[in-house]
């Protein structure tokens, strides 16, 4: 077993051969994680439930329990905890029912560790967002059978109303959104609500993993494809077949895969590298990107044809900036969580902070949100999250608030409506600066108390 630290991500790896496990423990460790390393299912099922473990690796065929029976114990305790299934024995059949149990990834020995560490970080960086941009409560919707928003904006409304629209059908959906919006997440809710919910749904970063290894990824290959191709690869869509496969940031795919893909939509078909006949498939494409398609296929680096294929039924997920309403429910979700987690009494949060928080641009929408939360969980010795305990920047003050402006009416009219504007965006910055301090704020703006309390109210600040 290695330095267990509370501060590192803490990787279990079982495997019953000596040699491979210390090769593991080493490789994995010299990366800087924690690891534990035990031989046999039946102790690592029991560490599992008596300690901290945030990514499982382990061998299939195993003394004491299997890898399989692993998987389920690691699903039972926590199923955002990934796993990584290793076999020397792979087969369609074992790959596909550990997918449909949950597993993160599928590895057929032998294979390459700097590819095994690329899974590893990506698993756990999957693992995080996926908490810090919990929009869907854990709670299922009884009547509409749709895992229920945190928010109640108008915004987010017509995104579940379309996404239940759109879910029984094998229609292919486009999520669009900013980063930190929570596209997978809904792309989780599409294949949960659709009549493959039973099947695997598969996710494929197109931005994390390097080109080169992308197009093996997705098809597979035949042993002998390549220099290293030692083995047959199942890909990725062989694993979803007659489930769901999520492309993310599909904007950032290489054109050339992007025409394969293309050739896979239209004839439902894929060919492994270094294959001869083609294998069919029946599965669900969702694709999502932060990139604005349209001006990629202006520019030649996304393909016309693949856009229309992708974008039958697109669903924008809007970014936190349009649904500030829904912010205050956010924050008492977080707060909640990371109170909890970090073993801290349960905190609230002042009118003042909450304020700075509903003004605050959030470029890097929820999950921006939720680092700001955690940090002034552990920044707050009291029982109330003060302006003070928010580490965010003021807000960027910039002349594009002219072109908000309306240009009807006298010049009188117009010039009324373009001070407001400026006093508004002036005091908004001020105010973040000072921490809510309204006494500095108005010696700041040079204005007296009373008539900066008064603008605050007319202004609905």
């Amino acid at each position: 077993m290695s330095n267990n630290s509370s501060l590192k991500s803490t990787v279990l790896i079982i495997e019953d051969k000596g040699s491979m496990g210390s090769m593991l423990d080493q490789t994995i460790t010299a990366e800087g994680y924690s690891t534990i390393l035990t031989k046999d299912g039946t102790n690592g099922i029991r560490i599992i439930n008596e300690e901290k473990v945030d990514l499982v690796i382990t061998d299939l065929k195993l003394p004491g329990k299997d890898g399989l029976e692993v998987l389920r114990a690691v699903k039972e305790k926590n199923p955002l905890i990934p796993v990584i299934l290793m076999t020397a024995f792979g087969s369609i059949e074992t790959a596909v029912a550990a997918m449909k149990e949950g597993a993160y990834e599928f590895l057929t020995k032998p294979f390459d560790t700097d590819h095994l560490l690329v899974l590893i970080k990506r698993a756990l960086e999957n693992q995080k967002i996926m908490a810090e941009n919990i929009l869907l409560k854990e709670e299922f919707g009884k009547k509409l059978g749709f895992p229920k928003i945190i928010g109640k904006s108008p915004a987010m409304e017509d995104v579940s109303k379309n996404i239940q629209k759109v879910a029984p059908a094998k229609t292919t959906v486009l999520l669009l959104g900013e980063s930190g919006t929570g596209k997978e997440l809904f792309a989780r809710a599409l294949h949960h609500l659709s009549p493959r919910k039973d099947n695997p749904f598969v996710a494929i970063n197109c931005a994390a993993i390097p080109r080169e290894l992308l197009e093996s990824e997705l098809f597979g290959h035949e042993k002998g494809a390549f220099t290293g191709a030692d083995h047959k690869r199942i890909g990725k869509f062989e694993l979803a077949d007659k489930g769901s496969i999520f492309f993310d940031e599909i904007g950032e795919m290489d054109l050339t895969l992007q025409a394969k893909l293309l050739r896979v939509l239209q004839g439902e078909a894929i060919e492994r590298v270094g294959g001869i006949r083609p294998i069919p498939i029946d599965v669900r494409i969702i694709a999502a990107s932060n990139r604005d398609l349209e001006k990629a296929v202006l520019e030649k680096i996304f393909r016309e044809d693949l856009f229309y294929r992708v974008s039958v039924f697109p669903i924008k997920i809007p970014p936190l900036k349009e649904r500030r309403d829904d912010i205050p429910l956010l924050v008492n979700h977080f707060l909640n969580h990371y109170c909890a987690e970090l073993k801290t009494k349960p905190k609230g949060i002042s009118s003042e902070a909450l304020d700075m928080l509903k003004n605050h641009t959030w470029k890097g929408n929820v999950r921006e949100l939720e680092n700001c939360i955690e940090r002034s969980v552990i920044l707050c010795d009291g029982k109330t999250i003060l302006p003070e305990h928010l580490v965010i920047s003021p807000p960027e003050i910039t002349d594009t608030f002219l072109q908000e402006l309306s240009l009807e009416g006298s010049l009188e009219e117009v010039s009324k409506a373009a001070i407001r504007t400026a006093e508004i965006r002036l005091i908004k910055k001020v105010l973040n600066e000072a921490g809510w301090n309204k006494t500095k704020a108005a010696r700041i703006l040079k204005v007296s108390y009373k008539t900066l309390l008064t603008k605050i109210k007319d202004y609905g600040i």
